[in-house]
């Protein structure tokens, strides 16, 4: 069975983008819908009301222009560090023949920080770390990372956006 190629979303970013938020490659319902963790399991957009109560109310069940604006008003972005790539599914262990996004091109003058959304994405550390600005490993916000409970995802989350000021 032959792959084609798959291409990802643009970045969601301002220059108020203060941290970076970099997930691999987003997943098929998140492709389909055009929208950054779009599958409705996974905890992003619950981890992220988690930490903003505050204006947030319903934040997860809003439109996605809504959600978008609410997350760069906070200072973060968001992006992948692949561009495309041959996938069948959505699993990151089913990534095939990568291309990588160029996170330098980005240019965002106030970032402080880059977090990568799960191991996948922490594999391109040593490449965002050239950007001269902390890099962190967070756990993956994903269904399939089941082995951390929601609060321990929310602990390491609100730990990096508390280091940088967002919180």
């Amino acid at each position: 069975m032959t792959n084609t190629t798959l291409t990802g979303l643009a970045p969601l970013v301002s220059p108020a983008t203060k941290v970076l938020i970099l997930g691999s490659f987003p997943g098929v319902r998140s492709l389909q819908a055009q929208e950054y963790y779009g599958h409705p399991q996974n905890q992003f957009w619950k981890i992220l009301q988690a930490i903003w109560p505050s204006g947030a109310h319903g934040i997860c069940a809003s439109s996605y222009e809504i959600r978008s604006n609410w997350l760069l008003d906070r200072g973060l972005g968001l992006w992948d560090v692949y561009a495309s790539c041959e996938r069948e599914g959505s699993l990151d262990s089913a990534i095939r023949n990568a291309v990588s996004n160029d996170i330098a091109a980005l240019h965002l003058p106030q970032l402080q920080a880059i977090a990568h959304n799960g191991g996948e994405s922490f594999k391109h550390a040593r490449h965002t770390r050239t950007l001269g600005v902390p890099v962190y490993q967070l756990p993956s916000t994903s269904p399939a990372n089941a082995s951390w409970s929601f609060e321990r995802k929310l602990a390491a989350w609100r730990e990096v956006m508390e280091r940088h000021g967002l919180v």
